[in-house]
C-alpha cells in the first residue's frame, strides 16, 4: 500500500482548498525526497487559493500547491551526486529545460518551458515535497527555517533591486506587500539613496518605514505623482520598482519617474494597461525591465550574500506562525492584508 501524507490541495478549480491525506511522493532518479520543515505563503498561492483568471489559465489541479519552503533531505535518487541525506535545503521553483536558447544563454529565468513547482508540478504545502537536484539550494546551518523559507520571494525582491544601478539613487517602491517590503529593505542594503514605499494599506507601509524607507504615501489620501516629485526635488525617483500590477500605479509610477529613469516591473496586472508610451517612456528615456522568478542561479547568491552576512533581517517580516491546518485563517490575512509573511510549521502537523 502507498503511503500517504498531509498536504493542502487545490482540488477544484473554484475558490479555496482542503487539507486532506494524499500519496506521498516518490523520488526519481534525478531528484531529492525533502522533509518539509517550513513553508510560506506566496502572493501566486493568494491567487490560486481565490482563483482568478490567472489560476484558471495556469494552475493544474489536483495539486498540492506552495512554492517557498526549507526542509531536510530525506532520499536522494540514483543519479544524484549534488546532494545527500541529512542536507537542509530549499529549492528553485523554476523547473526548466536546460537545452533552449534562453537556458543555454544565461537566461534560464525565462525559459519558455519552464514547469513550476507548485503551480503545475506538486509542491511543499505537505509533509514531504520532491524536487529536482539541480534546482536543490543548500542553506546555512544557522539560518532559521523560518528565514530560509522565504529565500524565494526574497530572489524576486533583489532581482527587481539589482537589475540596474541602485547606490544613491532615489527609488520608488510601489505596492509593499511582503516582496515590496523585501524590496525596501535590499534597496537600502544595497546603498539606495532616498526610498519611498507607496500603498494603500497603512499596516504595510507602517512595515515599509521599519524596514528603512525613508518617507511613505498613502496613495489612497495624496497623489502618488506628487508625493514623489516632492520627495525628490521635483525630478521623480530614478528608481521605480513596480511590485502592485494595479493599473492605476502602473501608470502612475511611469508619471513619476525622472527623466531616463530606470522602472522595474514584477506586479502582475490583471487587465491590459493603457499608457502614454510617447510622454511617459519615450521622450523621457525610461528604461523597463520586465522581472521574473530569480535569475538562476546569480539571484540566489546575492539573497544567500545578504543573509548569511546579516545585511537584511527578516525575522520582523514575519508576523504570523501557523500550522497547516490553519490555512484558512493564514489566507483570510493575506487576502485582508492584515499580515507580512505567514509561516507554516510544518513539525506541527494536523492529525487527519
Amino acid at each position: 500500500m502507498q503511503e500517504t501524507m498531509v498536504g493542502l490541495v487545490k482540488e477544484e478549480r473554484k475558490p479555496g482548498a482542503v487539507l486532506k491525506r494524499v500519496p506521498k511522493p516518490a523520488c526519481g532518479p534525478d531528484e531529492v525526497l525533502v522533509k518539509v520543515k517550513t513553508s510560506s505563503i506566496c502572493g501566486t498561492d493568494v491567487h490560486i487559493y481565490k482563483w482568478d483568471q490567472w489560476a484558471e489559465n495556469t494552475v493544474v489541479t489536483p495539486n498540492v500547491f506552495g512554492h517557498e519552503f526549507a526542509g531536510i533531505v530525506e532520499e536522494v535518487g540514483a543519479n544524484v551526486t549534488n546532494v545527500k541525506v541529512g542536507d537542509y535545503v530549499s529549492a528553485e521553483g523554476h523547473v526548466v529545460c536546460g537545452v533552449c536558447k534562453a537556458c543555454r544563454t544565461g537566461n534560464a529565468h525565462v525559459c519558455p518551458n519552464t514547469k513550476s513547482f507548485g503551480i503545475t508540478l506538486p509542491g511543499c504545502f505537505a509533509e514531504y515535497a520532491v524536487v529536482r537536484a539541480t534546482n536543490v539550494i543548500h542553506n546555512d546551518p544557522n539560518l532559521p527555517a523560518e528565514i530560509a523559507c522565504l529565500q524565494d520571494p526574497l530572489g524576486n525582491a533583489v532581482q527587481t533591486v539589482m537589475s540596474g544601478d541602485i547606490v544613491g539613487k532615489s527609488v520608488a517602491v510601489i505596492g509593499v506587500g511582503p516582496i515590496g517590503i523585501m524590496a525596501v529593505a535590499v534597496a537600502k542594503a544595497c546603498g539606495a539613496g532616498k526610498i519611498i514605499a507607496v500603498d494603500v494599506n497603512p499596516y504595510r507601509l507602517s512595515l515599509a518605514k521599519q524596514f528603512g524607507a525613508d518617507v511613505i504615501v498613502n496613495n489612497a489620501e495624496v497623489s502618488m505623482v506628487e508625493s514623489i516629485r516632492e520627495a525628490t526635488g521635483g525630478e521623480g525617483a530614478e528608481v521605480v520598482l513596480e511590485m502592485s500590477g494595479h493599473p492605476d500605479a502602473i501608470r502612475d509610477g511611469f508619471k513619476a519617474a525622472a527623466m531616463a529613469a530606470r522602472v522595474s516591473m514584477l506586479g502582475i496586472p490583471t487587465r491590459d494597461v493603457p499608457l502614454n508610451l510617447a510622454e511617459d517612456i519615450i521622450f523621457k528615456g525610461i528604461r523597463i525591465e520586465g522581472i521574473t522568478g530569480r535569475r538562476m542561479y546569480e539571484t540566489w547568491y546575492q539573497v544567500k550574500g545578504l543573509l548569511e552576512n546579516n545585511r537584511i533581517d527578516l525575522k520582523p517580516l514575519i508576523t504570523h506562525t501557523l500550522t497547516l491546518d490553519q490555512f484558512e485563517e493564514g489566507f483570510d490575512m493575506m487576502m485582508k492584508g492584515t499580515c507580512g509573511k505567514v509561516v507554516f510549521l510544518h513539525d506541527q502537523m494536523p492529525e487527519i
